[in-house]
């Protein structure tokens, strides 16, 4: 097949951009495939971050950038001529990570047109049908781009739920695990993350065990009722919690809790982008995961988890339970609950779990190839 794959691709950052860039390369292995990606995301007072870019990994930059790299996700006349474009290359598939309802104009705009008077199919991986942070409008913009789709993946059945209850006409979909994320480099040994770490951000872990939340920062992550359960955590077991990752919400609260509740020396904050580069030396540091989400339909964080095989501890919302096994792969708990999330911490230690959880995990590690997700595509378009 001639396939286009449309989102963001190095030198934007994040999850989006990694998984279309590692798709990309699965793909390439037995067709041709092309990537348009965006010149601009998103406008600047829109983006909580610092950067909208990362260049620390430029193995993922995708061939011809010059001309390919075109779209302006608010920039009608942008869309049209990106459309232009890749009528021109006559594609057989178009594959979009469908998240947030911010781009469903856009990528409205440019399946309509690249689709008329072509044989051109149009696929949407949805990692989300409904956001998170709902806004009014979502469900009508979903459901016009919706419109242009012919195909849909999604990775849990939590999606697969939101999605049939907006894919009215009962389009051809299928369930496909979300694969591991292996851009990151691989496993140092705990002994050499730790050190890395105390050095380059001046912090006193050497001689303790960790726990490690990471990921941007958004209520719905629920990183407050982590930080309620450290006291009762530091009754029974002696650890450090690291957080890590950018608050795209006001930072205060959360550095005020920490001191309320006298965890200064327990909890260290990086609130630094972290580059790809570097995301390996927090995940071989720690012994376990934390995800104390509140609202989710599943988690990228698990997959990297699973790649380093790092046991997760995570609340029992939207997906994540469909991937972390309760007592085999982690800890379910409870959501909205810090006594829950202490006792499983606790549990994990006092128990000695680290080593049993890591094996499970590497024994399950082929369902989460990107072969599979490959092959699960050809199959749902036809051409397998």
């Amino acid at each position: 097949m001639k396939i286009i794959i449309i989102g963001t691709a190095f030198p934007m950052r994040g999850a989006m951009a990694q998984l279309n860039a590692i798709l990309f390369k699965y793909l390439q292995e037995s067709h041709i495939v092309k990537m348009f990606s965006f010149k601009r995301q998103y406008p600047n007072f829109l983006f909580p971050g610092k950067t909208q870019f990362e260049r620390s990994n430029p193995e993922y930059k995708i061939p011809d950038e010059k001309n390919t790299v075109t779209i302006d996700s608010i920039n009608p006349f942008n869309w049209i001529l990106t459309a232009l474009k890749i009528r021109k290359e006559n594609p057989d598939l178009l594959i979009y990570r469908y998240w947030m309802p911010f781009f469903a104009p856009c990528f409205f705009t440019i399946s309509f047109i690249a689709k008329i008077f072509r044989k051109t199919k149009v696929l949407f991986i949805c990692d989300n049908v409904i956001p998170h942070e709902k806004r009014t409008g979502d469900k009508i913009l979903t459901k016009i781009v919706f419109s242009t789709v012919n195909y849909f993946l999604v990775h849990t059945k939590s999606v697969e739920r939101d999605l049939k209850k907006l894919n009215k006409k009962n389009k051809p979909f299928v369930l496909s695990p979300h694969p591991l994320y292996n851009i990151f480099g691989d496993k140092v040994s705990k002994k050499e993350a730790k050190e890395k770490i105390a050095s380059d951000y001046n912090i006193n872990i050497l001689n303790n065990n960790i726990i490690l939340f990471f990921g941007y920062i958004r209520k719905y992550k629920g990183l407050n009722y982590l930080i309620e359960a450290m006291p009762k955590v530091l009754t029974k077991i002696k650890l450090k919690l690291l957080i890590v990752g950018e608050f795209y919400e006001d930072e205060k609260p959360y550095i005020e809790k920490i001191n309320s509740l006298k965890l200064n020396n327990n909890i260290f904050v990086i609130s630094d982008f972290v580059p790809d580069t570097y995301v390996r030396y927090f995940f071989s540091s720690c012994d376990c995961v934390v995800l104390p989400y509140i609202d989710a339909t599943q988690s990228g964080i698990v997959l990297v988890c699973y790649y380093y095989n790092i046991p997760v501890i995570a609340t029992n919302v939207g997906g994540i339970s469909e991937d972390v096994i309760n007592e085999k792969t982690g800890l379910i708990v409870k959501s909205h609950d810090s006594d829950a999330i202490a006792e499983a911490i606790i549990k994990f230690c006092e128990s000695s779990l680290e080593n049993q959880l890591s094996e499970n995990i590497e024994n399950l590690k082929g369902k989460y190839s990107w072969e599979t997700l490959v092959n699960n595509i050809e199959k749902l378009v036809g051409n397998k």
